[in-house]
């Protein structure tokens, strides 16, 4: 079984399927057939924006927050960025229509970054407008250490615009070495930002590699972040980290009205549940779309015992 399996080992697994995320041609394989499909259901709420709405609104009635992902990144053409943010706006729209507890998050190499950087600042600006107009909020998800600057400039940038207070946000990654420094930027100024852990294969001379490492990073930020004033989320399925955080948020007279956990979905809704019977805000970041390969990949690259739950799972008539 995969707990019995050796810290060193582990680790080699979880390179082999952030690897495997990258093949084109089993990613094309996968997301074409049947099988693929059906594994990645667990972890991906559907194709369409029919089945997202079904899973949102399921979340919503057991008390639980949403932020909505389009997956795709990378996208390789100015036409594909311009498809990909009028997308995200029919999501808005859908989102306000029918009055669903839920944001949005995304990518910026879905707005065509790669392609032509000003093309992003403008969608990423109407984006953000539509946002405002509705009172909801953007999440920029962080991409590999190569976007990272790039990623925290925008956001800032988009974070000055009249009204863009509260309505924009970007996403940090404890297992970089370089977040505590980012994280006390962005809190000077006032922009929310979720906390993870890091799902991208990165050298060591820039990340954290022992889990114990990351751990300790992770809890030093919770409290750096939790100090700030500003709402921020927590995103891990971490018991240990999430006890931690409860017990010192308590201690430092920290409401639960202050921040919020995040958790994937498909992930630990058992904690889901039990956090918000005690009353702890709890928002599902929920993946849907054709080119689920990726993020499957490397939701199974961050806790390689999901392989055998999807093992076990597809073995079932």
């Amino acid at each position: 079984m995969l707990w019995q399996i050796g810290p060193e080992c582990i680790e080699m697994l979880k390179a082999l399927l952030i690897n495997l995320s990258e093949k084109q041609s089993l990613r094309h394989f996968a997301e074409h057939s049947p099988l693929g499909r059906k594994l990645s259901r667990r972890f991906v709420a559907g194709l369409t924006i029919d089945e997202l709405i079904v899973a949102v609104e399921e979340m919503n009635r057991r008390g639980i927050r949403v932020s909505i992902d389009h997956l795709g990144e990378n996208v390789t053409s100015r036409d594909e960025a311009v498809a990909t943010a009028d997308g995200y706006h029919q999501l808005l729209d859908e989102i306000d229509r029918r009055k669903l507890d839920s944001n949005v998050s995304l990518k910026l190499t879905q707005m065509g970054l790669d392609q032509d950087p000003d093309l992003t600042c403008r969608l990423m600006a109407e984006l953000l407008e539509h946002a405002v107009r509705i009172n909801n909020f953007l999440r920029i998800d962080m991409e590999g250490s190569a976007y990272t600057d790039r990623t925290l400039q925008i956001t800032r940038e988009l974070h000055r615009r009249p009204g863009a207070t509260g309505h924009v946000g970007t996403v940090l990654q404890a297992y970089l070495r370089r977040t505590f420094e980012d994280a006390r930027l962005l809190i000077s100024e006032g922009v929310r930002i979720r906390l993870c852990k890091g799902a991208y294969l990165e050298p060591e001379q820039i990340a954290f590699r022992a889990k114990s490492e990351v751990d300790d990073n992770y809890r030093r930020l919770v409290r750096l972040l939790l100090k700030s004033g500003t709402f921020h989320g927590l995103a891990t399925h971490d018991e240990a980290i999430i006890d931690d955080t409860i017990a010192w948020a308590r201690a430092e007279g920290i409401g639960s009205s202050c921040f919020e956990f995040q958790m994937l979905y498909g992930i630990r809704r058992d904690l889901q549940e039990k956090l918000v019977d005690e009353g702890w805000g709890v928002r599902v970041y929920i993946p849907f779309g054709t080119e689920w390969y990726p993020y499957f990949m490397r939701r199974l690259a961050e806790r390689p015992a999901n392989l055998w739950f999807i093992v076990k799972n597809a073995l079932r008539r």
